[in-house]
């Protein structure tokens, strides 16, 4: 008896230890600015997405949500990294047969509970702790902007889709110091130009990357020439993915909702 319970208790020591020499399949871009940031190297990386941009030398296991997950398999990582359970379901990763940690925050404020956690995964605990207190340091400077700037988030024009309330874009513009005026229960909202028209943002934001690869800008649209907003493009990897940049784009839309209180 006390030698199977020595048995189940080195086992469960193995599996819960963190990876002190990992080899990880990252499926999900977003997560690759975090691993860099905890000083996972080009060599520990043994597979990423055709979209990577990080650790490009890395093989290329095909898109996040289609990987090839024979391939994924034979570079026998000791942890692959998905995002939400609609990119990765949970039957594919019962069929991966590998240890998974999903990365899917959904506010700026979770990603740190991401960083804690995959320090912890990765035996880089410590690293993961002065981390978090650095990007934590960045939401303390941001300054209080009274009242909230009325926003719309473009995340394509052809069809227009804006950012909705589960979007992490929702909570980009909340600590910056404005509101989305899209709040449906959804990441991504078709949205009707006369509908845009009615609601009269005070800033309208315009993404330009995968999902919205060459917007014509807004103010050359015919349909809204009677848009009186602000204007702003940023860019789609910065604001709408949750990697570590989103923490940047956040002090620099506050910096543009205070111009915009201050009548600049």
């Amino acid at each position: 008896m006390k030698k199977g319970l020595g048995i189940l208790f080195a086992l469960w020591v193995f599996w819960a230890s963190p990876l002190q020499a990992a080899r990880v399949v990252v499926l999900y871009p977003a997560a690759s600015s975090v691993l860099y940031a905890l000083g996972v190297s080009p060599e520990e990386v043994v597979g990423v997405t055709r979209h990577e941009k990080i650790y490009t030398r890395a093989t290329k296991v095909g898109s996040h949500l289609r990987p090839n997950l024979e391939l994924v398999r034979a570079l026998k990582p000791d942890l692959v990294i998905v995002g939400s359970k609609k990119a990765f379901p949970e039957e594919a990763a019962r069929h991966l047969g590998l240890p998974v940690f999903r990365y899917d925050p959904r506010t700026v404020r979770e990603i740190l509970v991401k960083v804690l956690e995959l320090g912890q995964r990765l035996g880089r605990e410590k690293r993961a702790q002065a981390l978090v207190q650095e990007l934590s340091g960045k939401l303390r400077a941001l300054k209080p902007v009274s009242p909230p700037v009325r926003v719309i988030y473009e995340v394509s024009a052809e069809p227009l889709k804006v950012a909705g309330a589960k979007s992490i874009v929702n909570d980009v513009i909340r600590l910056a110091g404005g509101v989305n005026l899209i709040q449906a229960p959804r990441k991504h909202v078709l949205l009707s130009p006369e509908k845009v028209l009615a609601l009269a943002p005070e800033v309208y934001l315009y993404q330009v990357g995968p999902m919205n690869p060459h917007p014509l800008p807004p103010e050359k649209r015919p349909y809204f020439r009677g848009l009186r907003s602000r204007l702003v493009q940023v860019e789609e990897l910065r604001y709408a993915r949750p990697g570590l940049e989103v923490f940047s784009a956040v002090l620099e839309l506050n910096g543009l909702f205070l111009k915009v209180r201050a009548g600049r």
